[in-house]
């Protein structure tokens, strides 16, 4: 069985490409910062930085929705290959094929793209859901008979 889950922050915005056929396949290359368990000498043990690679309708979402720090969850396959380079130097390589990928983080971040889009939705009268001291969304007054728990 060959099944990748990762977690981390894309560390630059993806790089997309689209194939040279009759019906077009997006390509997104990207790499993620995934943080390594902390050791028990509580040292920074420090972090992995796997190239990722999505097709077809998972390339359209990064390249539509996934920027520079955004941390998703993703969910593949390792896949090794090997090349010459122009020097005849045999190089090898291993990627993660994308078979699934979803945020895995609030889109309210604290990045200037977020608050710039958080600016966007409460200029046109859509704002995040207030919350309490515990982060719970706070239920308007009189909405308990609409509740589906009730």
């Amino acid at each position: 069985m060959n099944k990748v889950i990762m977690m981390g922050r894309l560390t630059r915005d993806p790089e997309v490409r689209y194939t040279q056929s009759d019906n077009s396949i997006a390509i997104a290359r990207y790499t993620l910062a995934i943080d390594r368990r902390k050791t028990q000498q509580n040292q920074d043990p420090g972090a992995d930085f796997p190239s990722c690679v999505a097709f077809g309708k998972n390339g359209e979402f990064a390249e539509k929705y996934l920027r520079k720090g955004s941390k998703i969850l993703i969910e593949g396959r390792i896949q090794t290959g090997n090349y010459d380079d122009k020097n005849g130097n045999k190089v090898y390589t291993t990627e993660i094929v994308v078979e699934h990928q979803e945020f895995a983080e609030s889109k309210y971040g604290n990045s200037d793209r977020d608050a710039r889009d958080q600016a966007s939705l409460e200029a046109a009268g859509i704002g995040e859901p207030s919350t309490d001291e515990n982060g719970f969304m706070n239920i308007p007054e009189g909405i308990e008979e609409e509740l589906p728990f009730n």
